[in-house]
């Protein structure tokens, strides 16, 4: 069993470094590199869950573990990654060496967040998955993959930044290893400034509005075997860092609970509504995915307001991961494999295989989605959030979710457009096919054995039922906007798209305005003789840039910083 652990990570490790070494034999490892993370299935599947590997001789003394939240997850994200990496010889078009490294490195800070067991591997493995996703974001150099990068990379260290306050705070409390972290943040002093910084450290990764504006931007542009890890994997890390590090069923802290409710069930319906105007079918995914980020930290809200309720709506929300990763991950995947095979033989399979992927987003009854649901619904209980009952609203999410599905059917292009199919083995089709007829089953197989604690929907008619209404009305509902859209004065009607970011727009508007406010100072300046001119905006950047890179610039900056943090620190102390 010790054994496995070396395993798991050992043949990724060897074949990133033989694509980091130039020559021609990077092109022969791309297709065979999507064997290394299923190393990691043996480890998911039979590894020990008590014990861990001693990796004192490691600089910071690593520990590792396996536990209810780790596991299954591990076991998702290795199928993914491995799908992800066998559909780049078809879905890739250029680079393909170079974005199959990028996806190793990104899996394994993917696996390490999964298996950390203390701060300092769990912070390091964040660090390494979240800076190697944005050469995924970029890959294809385009001007919108540019801004995208951009977009998420200044979000990413503003995250990054809050997120190792927030670490530091729970490891001065006693919390360097991760089972003591949330005991650790509720008895410290600094319990609310840490529960804040981790939550928006966390909230960045995971999609919580307002720091989602990254994912509708991020996954257009990327490939789409990025997008399928973006969406499936690398957004529930931001999950499984609050499960880590809040102090869920430690503490009561409802008001913490209620605004991280509200803004997650405002996201859930707030992003259905900005990805109906999608007119790109992933731009509509990464709506559809902030919104069931959102679904998950309702529970994650839940289980901080009321400590009863935490190990029930933890357990629901792995599971909901579970399904959630695989599902979307095929879906994402699925724009890929529908434009190579739409327009061949094999296109009544893809049609089918995406339509069953959406109805197990949906929550139809029988595929995990309804498991998942279900879930969730028993682990909320009586739970109301700003006057609306849990129970009620959650079902609504579900009516959302099919109405941005159907739309993103409906976005695919049409058969033929484009007829483009490339010789080789089908590793697109195959490793898309073989996540599909893993994500609709899974969360059913691990209810049992690996998450004892999570109830399993009844066959009753009550339980089919309130799995069936919300998908049934989301399907009316689009019926009567088809119907309305006949309608020549409707029809007559703008209809205008959100733009993909949404807030990020007029930040980046506001920024311009900015910029042309202080040329337009500059050439005021210019033109009085009698006014000394003033420095141009990039002189004054490269000055301060100078400054910084010196010992003595850098050394001020972080005293600086260091300064800020001991006073919010001590402003927390003090309430």
């Amino acid at each position: 069993m010790t054994l496995l652990w070396p395993l798991a990570l050992l043949p990724t490790l060897a074949v990133l470094l033989a694509l980091l070494v130039p020559g021609r034999h990077r092109e022969h490892l791309v297709r065979p590199a999507g064997l290394a993370p299923l190393a990691a299935v043996p480890l998911a599947v039979v590894g020990p869950r008590a014990g861990e590997p001693d990796l004192s001789w490691l600089l910071l003394g690593s520990r590792l573990q396996l536990d209810d939240v780790g596991r299954p997850l591990l076991l998702v994200a290795a199928l993914l990654y491995a799908a992800a990496i066998a559909s780049t010889a078809q879905a890739v078009e250029q680079r393909r060496p170079a974005f199959v490294a990028f996806l190793l490195a990104c899996w394994l800070g993917n696996a390490g967040v999964l298996v950390a067991a203390d701060a300092a591997t769990f912070y390091l493995a964040f660090a390494v998955m979240g800076f190697s996703a944005y050469g995924l974001v970029v890959h294809d150099r385009t001007a919108k993959a540019l801004r995208a990068g951009r977009v998420y990379l200044v979000l990413t260290v503003l995250g990054e930044l809050a997120l190792l306050s927030g670490v530091l705070l729970a490891v001065a409390s006693g919390g360097y290893l991760l089972a003591d972290a949330p005991a650790a943040v509720a008895a410290s002093d600094t319990r609310d400034l840490a529960v804040l910084l981790l939550v928006a450290g966390f909230g960045v990764k995971a999609g919580l509005v307002p720091l989602h504006v990254w994912l509708p931007l991020a996954h257009p542009a990327a490939p789409a075997p990025a997008s399928a890890v973006l969406s499936g994997c690398m957004v529930k890390a931001g999950l499984v860092g609050m499960l880590r590090f809040l102090p869920l069923g430690e503490t009561a802290m409802p008001r913490a609970g209620l605004v991280l409710g509200v803004l997650a069930l405002g996201a859930a319906f707030a992003a259905v509504a900005v990805g109906l105007t999608q007119h790109d079918p992933k731009a509509n995914l990464a709506y559809s995915t902030v919104s069931q980020m959102g679904f998950h930290l309702v529970l994650v809200g839940v289980a901080l307001a009321s400590p009863e309720l935490a190990p029930a709506a933890v357990a629901a929300a792995v599971l909901y991961a579970v399904h959630h990763g695989l599902a979307k991950g095929a879906l994402f995947l699925g724009v890929a494999v529908h434009k190579v095979y739409g327009a061949t033989r094999a296109r009544l399979a893809v049609r089918g295989g995406l339509l069953l992927a959406a109805l197990a987003v949906a929550g139809v009854p029988i595929t995990g989605g309804a498991a998942a649901k279900y879930s969730a619904k028993e682990a909320v209980g009586d739970t109301t959030l700003a006057g609306v009952e849990l129970v009620t609203a959650l079902p609504l999410v579900a009516v959302g979710t099919t109405l941005l599905l159907l739309r993103f059917l409906a976005l695919l292009p049409a058969p033929g457009e484009p007829a483009v199919v490339r010789a080789g083995a089908p590793g697109l089709l195959g490793s898309w096919a073989a996540l599909v007829v893993v994500a609709a089953p899974a969360t059913w197989l691990l209810v049992p054995g690996w998450l004892p604690d999570v109830p399993a929907p009844a066959a009753g008619g009550t339980a089919l039922r309130d799995a069936l209404w919300p998908v049934l009305l989301g399907l009316g509902l689009a019926a009567v906007a088809v119907w309305a859209l006949r309608v020549p004065a409707l029809r007559e009607l703008p209809r205008r798209e959100v733009p993909p970011g949404d807030l990020v727009v007029p930040a980046e508007a506001a920024a311009r305005l900015l910029l042309l406010g202080a040329r337009a100072v500059e050439g005021v300046a210019a033109r009085r003789p009698g006014l000394p001119p003033l420095p141009s905006a990039a002189a004054v950047a490269e000055r301060l840039e100078r400054r910084l890179v010196a010992w003595r610039g850098s050394g001020a900056a972080l005293l600086a910083l260091l300064v800020v943090l001991a006073a919010l620190t001590g402003l927390a102390g003090a309430r």
